[in-house]
């Protein structure tokens, strides 16, 4: 506890009482909660885990989203990924999940049985002549649940698997690629911020009003956008040439330690994955929709199967969660 020799001043406004020299300074309750308030929205605790064990959960939960059409799993990935990215982005986030992603969905899964008329309930006759049926209503439905699920479990990887997490992790097996993957991962959000710094630039120039003029101020910040992100490129590809990138026996510094807590995250990661696999050998995740509709039965190996994907699906939700409430206690 830090010691100080300044005086207190009373909050009701009279007149300052002085603390004695040894009297130590105790944090207020209200600053206390602040700078919990303030770590819980800025801190992700998932981040700080180790470049493995951020890979394996992301890679695990990317690829069986892409796989798992069932609709137990498709629900379970779509609600985690959904949390979890408002969990990182927070209000801004969720505008997002629900003006653009959920819409995404709503799209594919009405595109859909607009082009695929296979399956054998046939609901109506489309103004075309071609059959509706509920077989492709309820894949296209799946579809876009499954959709939204991948972009939202992207968009959390893009802000947890940092551009270092890669170089890492691929730096020495394979130095090319893996400076190929922190550059593509970074250019999104860099690129962002160049665009709207060129709009801003383009429209204190911009002497007009009128859709014409907000045509030709948005195609210039594009052209400059662009020219600046390919220029940046270039300057970091000569820079890491320049220090020796991906040369034999260079070595790099990196402040990464695999200590217990990646172990045990990584082992319960591990032991959910062999749940699912042997799930999915069994067939206990299996569901078709063309050209009729078969999902596999509700047995105690299924229900176990689910568990262990919303187990891997929650973890780092959990591990949040967890956070906060030890920083609130």
């Amino acid at each position: 506890m830090v010691e100080r020799h300044l005086p207190k001043v009373n909050v009701a406004g009279s007149s300052p009482v002085f603390r004695s020299k040894t009297q130590p300074i105790r944090m207020s309750e209200g600053l206390r909660f602040l700078i919990i308030c303030k770590r819980r929205h800025t801190v992700k605790e998932f981040a700080t885990f180790h470049p493995i064990v951020n890979f394996a959960y992301f890679t695990l939960v990317i690829v069986f989203s892409c796989i798992f059409m069932h609709p137990g799993c498709v629900a379970i990935s779509l609600a985690c990924s959904f949390v979890y990215s408002v969990m990182l982005g927070g209000k801004k986030q969720l505008k997002i999940n629900l003006f653009c992603i959920l819409p995404m969905m709503i799209i594919s899964a009405l595109i859909n049985p607009a082009f695929n008329h296979s399956g054998i309930t046939i609901l109506a006759y489309l103004p075309g002549g071609n059959p509706l049926t509920l077989e492709s209503i309820v894949y296209g439905i799946a579809a876009g649940m499954m959709l939204g699920s991948i972009v939202l479990y992207f968009n959390c990887c893009t802000r947890i698997m940092t551009s270092d997490k890669f170089i890492y992790l691929f730096g020495k097996a394979i130095p090319t690629l893996s400076l190929l993957l922190s550059m593509t991962i970074g250019f999104m959000p860099k690129f962002k911020r160049l665009l709207s710094m060129s709009i801003e630039g383009q429209k204190s120039f911009a002497d007009k009003h009128g859709f014409l003029s907000s045509v030709r101020t948005g195609s210039r910040a594009l052209s400059a956008a662009v020219t600046m992100s390919l220029d940046d490129a270039a300057h970091t590809a000569d820079s890491m040439k320049g220090r020796g990138y991906g040369l034999p026996g260079r070595t790099a510094y990196s402040n990464y330690r695999f200590d217990a807590r990646d172990l045990i995250t990584l082992c319960i990661i591990s032991i959910c994955a062999i749940f699912i696999i042997c799930g999915i050998v069994s067939g206990t995740t299996y569901a078709i929709y063309i050209p009729y509709i078969r999902i596999a039965d509700t047995t105690p190996l299924s229900v176990a199967v689910f568990a262990a994907y919303l187990i891997l699906c929650i973890l780092p939700v959990v591990i949040e969660l967890w956070e906060v409430i030890k920083w609130r206690s």
